[in-house]
C-alpha cells in the first residue's frame, strides 16, 4: 500500500500540472504569446541548463556510441517507414511521414521523466536522445525546409545546429565531463555559485512544461480517424521495440536499468512539436490536421507513460 501511495504522490504532481495549464486556456488566465515566450524561455534558457547539469555530472561510457548511432538510424528508418505507409494505404496528407517519426524530447520527455524519476536521472534520457537529436537536425529538419522551399541551405543548417542553446549546452556538459572539470566547478566558490544558478534554472524546466503542454490540450472530434491511424502506425512497432530494445540494453550493453525506462519513455512520446513551423501558412489543411494530431497523441503519451510509471517505479 506505501509503494502505491508513493507512486500517487509523484503522478498528482504531473496531472495537476497538466490541469492547470488547461485551466489557464480555459480561463484565458495567459495569452498565446505568453505561452508561446515560455517555450521560448524553456528552449533557450532553462532546459539547456537543465541538460549542462545532466551530463556534467553522468558518468559517460563508450558503449553509449551504440545508442546513439542506433538511435539515430531508427530514426531514419521510421521516416522511410512513414513514406512506406503512406504510399501503401493510400494516406492523403503529405506531412504523415514526418508524424511517424521522431519524438517530443524537449517539451514533454523531460517534463514527464524528470517529474516521475528525479531531475537527476534526466542525463539517462538525454543520452537516449543524443542519436535523435542529430536526426532531427540533419535530416528531419533539412527535408521539411527542402520541401518548403524547394531547396535547402546545408551551411545555414549547420550554423543553427551548433548555435541551438540545447546542443551547445549538451555538448559543454559532455566537454567538462570528459577532461574532468566537474571537481573544479563544485569546488571553488564562484564556479560552484554558477553551478547552483544554473541548477537553479534548471529546476523550474519541469513545471514550466507541463503547464505549456497542459495549456495546449485541446481536440477537434474530425481528426479523430488519423488520430488512430498515426497512433497505430507508431505504437504498433514502438512499443515492441522499446520492449527488445531493453532487453538489448541489459543483456549486451549491460546497462543500467534506468536506460530501459528512458528509452521506453522517449518511444512512447509524440512527433517533435517543431513541425508546423515547417509547414507552410497557406497550408490551411495540413497545418490545421498537423497541431490536432499532435495535440491528442499528447494526451495519450501522458497516459501511457503514467500507466508505466505505476508498474515500473523507481523508488
Amino acid at each position: 500500500m506505501s509503494s502505491i501511495l508513493q507512486i500517487l504522490c509523484q503522478i498528482i504532481p504531473i496531472l495537476l500540472i497538466l490541469f492547470l495549464g488547461y485551466l489557464l486556456r480555459a480561463k484565458n488566465f495567459l495569452s498565446e504569446k505568453t505561452i508561446e515566450e515560455s517555450k521560448k524561455l524553456v528552449v533557450n534558457i532553462t532546459l539547456p541548463c537543465l541538460l549542462f547539469i545532466s551530463f556534467l555530472n553522468i558518468e559517460i561510457k563508450f558503449s553509449y556510441t551504440a545508442i546513439f548511432i542506433l538511435m539515430f538510424f531508427f530514426c531514419l528508418f521510421m521516416l522511410y517507414y512513414g513514406r512506406f505507409l503512406k504510399e501503401h494505404f493510400h494516406i492523403e496528407h503529405e506531412y504523415f511521414p514526418f508524424l511517424v517519426t521522431g519524438f517530443e524530447y524537449g517539451m514533454l520527455g523531460v517534463g514527464l521523466f524528470g517529474s516521475a524519476y528525479g531531475l537527476e536521472n534526466i542525463g539517462y534520457l538525454a543520452i537516449m536522445d543524443l542519436g535523435h537529436e542529430f536526426f532531427i537536425w540533419f535530416i528531419f529538419v533539412s527535408l521539411l525546409l527542402s520541401k518548403r522551399n524547394g531547396k535547402q541551405d546545408n551551411k545555414q543548417l549547420i550554423r543553427n545546429f551548433l548555435k541551438s542553446p540545447v546542443i551547445i549546452a549538451i555538448f559543454l556538459g559532455i566537454f567538462f565531463n570528459l577532461i574532468g572539470l566537474r571537481a573544479f566547478l563544485y569546488n571553488y566558490t564562484i564556479t560552484e555559485g554558477v553551478i547552483n544558478t544554473t541548477k537553479l534554472l534548471g529546476q523550474i524546466t519541469i513545471p514550466l512544461i507541463l503547464l505549456v503542454v497542459g495549456y495546449g490540450i485541446h481536440f477537434q472530434k474530425g481528426f479523430l480517424r488519423d488520430f488512430l491511424v498515426l497512433l497505430a502506425a507508431r505504437l504498433v512497432l514502438l512499443i515492441p521495440m522499446a520492449f527488445l530494445g531493453g532487453i538489448f540494453i541489459d543483456k549486451v550493453l549491460g546497462l543500467d536499468e534506468m536506460f530501459k525506462v528512458a528509452l521506453f519513455t522517449l518511444f512512447i512520446l509524440p512527433p517533435p512539436f517543431i513541425l508546423p513551423i515547417y509547414i507552410p501558412q497557406h497550408y490551411k489543411k495540413e497545418r490545421l490536421y498537423v497541431n490536432n494530431l499532435l495535440t491528442s497523441y499528447t494526451v495519450i503519451s501522458v497516459i501511457i507513460f503514467i500507466v508505466y510509471f505505476a508498474f515500473n517505479p523507481r523508488i
